[in-house]
């Protein structure tokens, strides 16, 4: 069977992308890390079949997607669109925020992320 998770060859990738995340990525990591919301451990940077997600529970199939600006051009929407629908047919279900949002409104959006969880 085919590996899908963390695959080998995006391995250099993903942790080219940790070690050099956004602020936005930085900030919301300070909460999500070590199993500080709801005791649900979230991984960052991490693969799923050819994507790379922001952040990822394995314990609820939840990814988390951060989007900057360039997301905001129809181009870059329709492709973050199909993406999604990939990962749901993997029976991952996405979140996605603004960067904005880290900053501005934290609280509303760590609720969402505990709201998604299974009870």
């Amino acid at each position: 069977m085919m590996q899908l998770h963390n695959r080998g060859y995006l391995k250099g990738k993903r942790k080219d992308l940790r070690n050099h995340s956004t602020p936005a990525e930085d900030e919301l990591w300070k909460y999500l890390r070590g199993g500080q919301l709801s005791g649900r451990k979230f991984r960052r940077q991490h693969s799923v079949g050819n994507f790379i997600l922001d952040f990822y529970c394995s314990s609820e199939k939840l990814a988390i997607e951060l989007d900057g600006q360039v997301h905001h051009s129809a181009i870059v929407h329709n492709m973050d669109h199909e993406r999604d629908q990939v990962l749901q047919e993997f029976g991952i279900k996405v979140l996605r925020f603004e960067n904005k949002d880290v900053f501005q409104n934290i609280e509303a959006l760590l609720q969402e992320i505990s709201s998604s969880f299974s009870k």
